[in-house]
């Protein structure tokens, strides 16, 4: 779990196998300092501070974000932290695109309020609000905000 990797193996039948309990915690994510990225604990309103490493997309990290920390049961020390899958972010950068060049599909780079950079499609302007993959960092669709 704290390196992420996948292990294959193959156990003798008989082999004891310590397992370890897992648990995931709902957290909301506060600020970012020197020392690293805070959170507060929905349920015990406690705060913990977490590395970058710890975390799967830190760049798409905003304040009052919902994410899920997890939690080794029995030493109380926390793994990683998860975002949701998709976020809403508003645009605070783009290039204009240039009319009538939609046929091509072709993105161009924006920023999101979070500081961080996705591809987007042509159409997308400044201030208009789109939903993005934390998980494969990227432009899904444009959302209307109410």
């Amino acid at each position: 779990i704290n390196s992420g990797k996948t292990i294959d193996n193959t156990f003798n039948s008989g082999v004891k196998i310590k397992t370890a309990r897992i648990e995931s915690r709902p957290h909301q994510f506060l600020f970012k300092d020197d020392i690293g990225y805070h959170f507060m604990d929905a349920n015990s309103y406690e705060q913990i501070s977490l590395e970058e490493h710890m975390i799967n997309a830190p760049q798409f990290l905003k304040d009052g974000l919902e994410v899920t920390v997890l939690y080794h049961a029995e030493l109380e020390t926390p793994l990683s932290c998860e975002l949701p899958q998709h976020l809403t972010a508003e645009i605070t950068y783009t290039e204009p695109g240039v009319k009538g060049d939609t046929a091509t599909n072709a993105t161009k780079p924006a920023t999101i309020e979070t500081g961080a950079e996705v591809h987007v499609p042509l159409f997308i302007n400044i201030g208009e609000f789109i939903k993005v993959d934390t998980v494969k960092k990227c432009y899904l669709e444009r959302v209307k905000r109410k």
